[in-house]
């Protein structure tokens, strides 16, 4: 059995929310800041990261 990699999301703004998709597969709500300095965040539940377009092409952490 292998694990799927965490999603990435390309987004326009720097504050946005997650919570880890519908039903009862998802999480509470969490509200992320995307730092401009990096340009991404990643969920503390899902590791869903999140990428701001501006940034995109220099995400790779």
């Amino acid at each position: 059995m292998t694990t799927q990699a965490p999603e990435t999301r390309i987004v326009d703004s720097y504050r946005i929310s997650c919570d880890g998709g519908e039903g009862a597969l998802g999480h509470p709500r969490v509200w992320l800041q995307i730092p401009h300095d990096t340009g991404w965040v990643e969920c503390p539940y899902c590791d869903a990261r999140y990428v701001h377009a501006d940034q995109k092409d220099s995400s790779d952490a």
